[in-house]
């Protein structure tokens, strides 16, 4: 753990709507089901005409080709999940998987995207360290009810013990970082190590979700100049520590996010712990009220987080 343009005309909205909840429904089933069992694939009748495409069960022939999940009617659906599948679904790897899911999760994020201008807003980065756990997925609800996104520092272990977890948040919209891989103090390992470390969870979040963080979180804030110099990737502290880790009570946790939260904050949270995920309403729900937008690291600044992260405050840029 760690211490310390242009809006469409109203004519299309209702196709937009539908677009999103098709997309969303596809979300669900590669969710459930496992991504990558599906594979859409172009009907030979069209081909070269509308770019139509049909649904198909995927074989294990057809693993790893990239194809991009489709929806299925509720018969097909029923089939495919019947035992008889079930030696053939086996076979597909958690890569695989992911591989198929990455198209989707992009156009998903493309769809329901709805940047905010922190310049003029009042944004705050909450961030979880530590997971992915037993308590993540009743996080995402929380944060789901408040349309709040988020930043996760994932440690690599865990994301490889815990892929589909790591997949429903990077579908949800949050944004995954690195945490390393087994949570050492990075100052007391070996240059080699040090690459190690980032290497191994890169390879396991790439796996899970199809993309490689962009963020690194040193565990326990700990880094130097030779820790620095083994990622170009910004390193995210934070400015407001919960001390969540310390203090296994929900009340006191929410009163600290609350109390020392301002604008451009990056607060520190551990998704780990039960006290934490259950006081998330309270804090959810008190900064929506005095006008705070929930963002990811990324997000807080543009796109262009500094080297180091403090926060996005006008004294955290260093």
């Amino acid at each position: 753990m760690n211490i310390g343009a242009m809006s469409p005309r109203p004519a299309r909205a209702g196709a937009r709507r539908g677009t999103a909840r098709a997309i969303a429904t596809a979300v669900l089933l590669t969710a459930t089901c496992g991504a990558g069992h599906l594979a859409t694939t172009a009907d030979p009748a069209q081909a070269g005409t509308t770019g139509a495409a049909r649904t198909t069960t995927a074989g294990p022939a057809q693993a790893g080709t990239g194809g991009t999940p489709g929806i299925l009617s509720s018969a097909a659906r029923a089939q495919w999940l019947s035992s008889s599948h079930a030696a053939a679904r086996d076979m597909w790897t958690e890569a695989t998987r992911a591989a198929s899911l990455e198209p989707l999760i992009t156009t998903i994020h493309a769809a329901s995207a709805k940047p905010v201008d922190c310049r003029r807003a009042k944004c705050v980065a909450l961030t979880f360290d530590d997971g992915p756990g037993r308590y993540t997925d009743a996080l995402l609800r929380h944060l789901s009810s408040h349309r709040a996104r988020a930043t996760f520092f994932v440690v690599g272990q865990n994301v490889a013990a815990n892929p589909s977890v790591v997949r429903r948040t990077y579908a949800a919209g949050h944004e995954i970082g690195s945490h390393t891989w087994s949570h050492p103090d990075l100052t007391k390992l070996s240059v080699a190590g040090v690459r190690a470390q980032f290497a191994r969870t890169d390879q396991a979040i790439k796996a899970a979700t199809g993309v490689r963080p962009k963020l690194v979180r040193p565990p326990y804030g700990a880094l130097n100049a030779t820790v620095r110099l083994q990622t170009t990737r910004p390193m995210v502290l934070w400015s407001v520590d919960t001390l969540d880790w310390r203090h296994r009570d929900s009340a006191k946790v929410a009163s600290k996010a609350i109390k020392s939260v301002r604008p451009g904050s990056v607060i520190l949270f551990h998704d780990i712990h039960p006290t934490t995920v259950t006081a998330m309403p309270k804090v959810l729900k008190s900064l929506s009220k005095r006008g705070y937008k929930f963002v990811t690291v990324s997000r807080l600044f543009g796109g262009r987080p500094p080297r180091i992260v403090y926060s996005g405050g006008p004294l955290g840029l260093t």
